[in-house]
């Protein structure tokens, strides 16, 4: 037998209690799967089945709009037609006739259900239906709504059901007062069968109320003239008297609401629906749409129903990969401790390692702090070598403003005998000045000798030029070198520190001028440039760099002098590289050599 079969049975009432409980916690999250998939189904039909009848309700309300704006110009119109005025004013029978053949045609042409023309006491005296059993001629309307707000509004609408021929439909009545004068009106009655019948085909049920809660228009004929909530007895005998709605019972259409659903009692009462209006411009009506709530819960609930099948398999495979799981435990179990004695095995290897690995990692830091500390005391010697070359210029420029001073200095103690306190005062100025120079020099001098670099912050380009220019610009005059400086943007500012900055500059201005000793015309271009990071441009038009040097040109002690050490080119590249640049060898536009800092701006 299976080592994994025996230990299984070596525990076998641990592993079949925690397989009964992993299978009653799967029963239980899939009860609670049914029940919320069951929520989901039912939230889930009724949103749908929400939009739906929100879209329907807007279609029909748009086709109902469509059709009253088409015969509401009909009216309006006809109060022009010359025929119209003209039967009004003579009141013959020969005119009432031949109006009554235009009304007919006119009607058959626009699906009106009947044109008619009212005088001034409400008798009907041309009609579209003349030739008809139920004809309007001769009939009186004056107790109509309709007649009655037209002849003093200028205009009405109303729905009714017709005396004469029982029919609901909606009638559109308008004034004819040509020059102010009333003659009569004009009515248009417009019945809405075809519009139902769309809307019965269009699914779920349509219908139209107005201001006192009576459909008056329903996609099931049967609805018709039933309100949509109970009457008061009051309310309900005031239509009666009107005879708006004739001798109809107005009874409820029997609306139940079963949580946010409804139900219609007089409808199939097992039926679900949902409800949604829009409205109309008919005055005081509303369009109601009750869309089934059955098609889409059925789609929900099938879906709900694949799902849970879903989660059913599922669960039936977890619990079997469980039931594996379990049989395999004690396998697992002696390999996790044969694992565990390799693991602590190997552990203690790698703390050895690890241990070997520090010692050698700190021996490596010392290294590095000793390589840092060479490069730093070399880059001082560098600065402290460059210091011996440019003592006799800053020797010059300073013995220069402190003769001045002296010749100022006696000058003003004659001034002073004579009284001219002016011009002492003006003397005593200039010998400030003067001093102040004096003072930019040494301190220039004092910081470029410093030793501990400064830490990395905004330098501006322009005045580590005129540092430099204080330390060497006297030796370069001296030498009669022409030197351009340029700086497309005076204000630019590196990432770097000043002092090295410096010593860059210095190391770079005095190998050109070493290099320019033989010259004959020597020159020298400093330019400052750039729009991303910022480049300076040292150029000469000296004999340019040999071209067997160029390769390992920032490589330390390769030089192409007889005297010198090689270390100023390999000082400055690292410098610059410390600042995050680089330090290349360009082309020089003056025909010699060129040497180009690229640092980032700050």
């Amino acid at each position: 037998m299976p080592a994994d079969d025996s230990t299984f049975r070596a525990h076998p009432s641990f592993d079949r209690r925690r397989l009964t409980l992993a299978t009653l916690a799967a029963a239980l999250l899939l009860l609670i799967a049914a029940v919320g998939l069951n929520q989901w189904a039912i939230g889930r039909a009724r949103s749908e089945t929400d939009a739906q009848a929100r879209q329907n309700a807007r279609a029909h309300a748009s086709l109902l709009e469509s059709e009253l704006q088409k015969f509401r110009l009909l009216p309006r119109v006809l109060t022009e037609f010359p025929d119209v005025r003209r039967a009004l004013a003579d009141k013959s029978a020969e005119a009432s006739r031949r109006l009554d053949a235009e009304l007919e045609q006119l009607a058959a042409r626009t699906d009106a259900a009947v044109i008619y023309v009212l005088d001034e006491g409400g008798t009907t005296i041309a009609a579209s239906n003349w030739r008809t059993p139920t004809s309007f001629v001769g009939e009186n309307y004056r107790f109509r709504p309709y007649y009655r707000d037209a002849m003093a509004l200028g205009e009405a609408e109303l729905f009714a059901l017709g005396t004469v021929s029982g029919r609901p439909g909606l009638y559109l009545a308008r004034k004819v007062a040509p020059e102010g004068k009333a003659l009569g009106v004009i009515v248009v009655k417009v019945e809405f069968d075809r519009l139902e019948r769309k809307w019965a085909g269009s699914g779920g049920a349509a219908l139209v109320t107005d201001s006192s809660g009576i459909i008056i228009m329903a996609s099931n004929p049967a609805w018709q003239f039933r309100s949509l909530d109970p009457l008061p007895a009051a309310a309900r005998e005031r239509l009666r008297a009107s005879l708006r709605y004739g001798e109809r019972a107005l009874a409820p259409l029997g609306l139940q609401r079963r949580g946010s659903d409804l139900r219609i009692a007089n409808g199939d009462g097992a039926a679900l629906y949902r409800h949604a209006s829009a409205r109309i411009s008919l005055p005081g009506t509303t369009l109601h749409q009750f869309q089934p709530l059955a098609p889409a819960r059925d789609a929900a609930t099938a879906t709900a129903r694949v799902i849970f099948l879903v989660l059913l398999i599922l669960a039936g495979a977890a619990i079997i990969t469980l039931l594996r799981l379990v049989e395999r435990q004690a396998m697992r179990q002696a390999a996790h401790q044969a694992l565990e004695r390799e693991v602590a095995a190997r552990t203690q290897d790698l703390r050895t390692a690890n241990a070997e690995l520090q010692q050698a990692s700190k021996l490596q830091r010392e290294t590095d702090r000793r390589y840092r500390a060479a490069r730093e005391e070399l880059a001082q010697a560098s600065r402290l070598g460059s210091i011996g070359q440019i003592t006799a210029g800053v020797a010059h420029e300073i013995n220069q403003p402190v003769a001045a001073i002296r010749t100022y200095a006696e000058n003003s103690l004659r001034y002073l005998d004579r009284g001219e306190a002016d011009k002492v005062r003006g003397n005593l100025g200039t010998i400030v000045e003067l001093t102040a120079r004096v003072g930019a020099i040494t301190g220039e001098l004092r910081n470029f000798a410093r030793k501990k670099p400064m830490p990395l912050s905004a330098v501006a380009v322009q005045a580590a030029i005129e540092g430099t220019m204080l330390l060497i610009g006297d030796r370069l005059r001296s030498q009669g070198i022409i030197i351009d400086i340029a700086l497309d943007d005076p204000d630019a500012k590196v990432q770097a520190d000043r002092v090295r900055l410096e010593q860059v500059l210095v190391n770079l201005l005095q190998n050109a001028a070493e290099a320019l000793l033989e010259s004959p015309a020597p020159r020298l271009s400093l330019r400052v440039h750039g729009e991303g990071a910022i480049c300076i441009d040292v150029c000469d038009n000296g004999p340019g760099v040999p071209a067997d040097l160029v390769p390992q040109l920032f490589t330390p002690f390769v030089t192409g002098r007889t005297d010198g050490l090689g270390l100023g080119l390999a000082i400055a590249s690292q410098i610059v590289a410390d600042f995050g640049g680089k330090l290349t060898l360009i082309n020089s536009p003056l025909g010699g050599a060129g040497f180009r800092m690229e640092l980032r701006r700050a």
